[in-house]
């Protein structure tokens, strides 16, 4: 049982993490994105699978979709061509559902681009990037992309989720940029990221662990933050 020292702390820290959250800056389009050939915005996992359909779709992720959409048409509009959609594409077999239920299938709906990105008038332009994990990094020809695009500095994080695939990539590409002693920014737009929810009491009804879905979003966008990561409310 915590002690009563720790919950009067945990008591604040959440009431810091509340008050953070309610303050993010808004940051305008034009100040992030000066030089648009030196930006990239990666999309991760808007797929069906996460959005619809399937046993991990969630209405809290599927509420994004129309901020990433227009966030994606605005910097399209401004001149930004890098833009990334790091997407499940899982084996049948894969060794990830030994922690997740199947989702997401090489070839099935789940692991399609969501509707509203596909409809974008430079859809064929953007470049999608299959992944068999939730880290986005491990993926090579992400990799390569990075290493081979050296002139681009401000990469954009959308997607979900907040605390799983969204905070890999991220993180990713924060600590590649500090081991390799490069100059980069990582914004995440709060507004463009997700996670699902999942009570104590569904928990224990499917035998999952329970996901309290705004404390994961809240607390993994903090941690963001911590590593260096800008975690903004919304790009204007």
């Amino acid at each position: 049982m915590m002690s009563l020292v720790n919950q009067k702390e945990t008591l604040s820290f959440l009431a810091h993490l509340d008050d953070w959250i309610q303050n993010l800056p808004t940051k305008e389009l034009k100040e992030l994105v000066v030089k648009p050939e030196k930006t990239a915005i990666i999309s991760v996992d808007v797929i069906k699978g996460f959005c619809s359909i399937g046993p991990l779709a969630s209405p809290r992720v599927a509420g994004i979709v129309d901020p990433i959409v227009a966030l994606m048409q605005r910097t399209w509009d401004g001149g930004v061509r890098h833009i990334i959609l790091s997407q499940d594409t899982h084996e049948p077999d894969a060794e990830e559902f030994g922690a997740w239920p199947p989702h997401c299938i090489r070839g099935t709906d789940e692991s399609e681009t969501v509707e509203e990105i596909r409809r974008l008038p430079f859809f064929h332009q953007i470049m999608v990037l299959e992944k068999n994990s939730i880290a986005s990094g491990l993926n090579h020809d992400l990799q390569q992309w990075v290493l081979d695009h050296p002139e681009v500095e401000n990469y954009i994080v959308v997607g979900d989720c907040s605390d799983l695939c969204t905070y890999q990539l991220a993180m990713f590409l924060r600590l590649d940029a500090n081991e390799r002693q490069v100059k980069r920014s990582v914004i995440v737009p709060e507004n463009c990221v997700q996670t699902y929810d999942m009570s104590v009491e569904q928990a224990k009804e499917v035998g999952a662990y329970a996901h309290p879905g705004d404390l994961m979003h809240v607390f993994f966008l903090y941690h963001m933050a911590l590593n260096g990561i800008e975690v903004i409310k919304a790009i204007e």
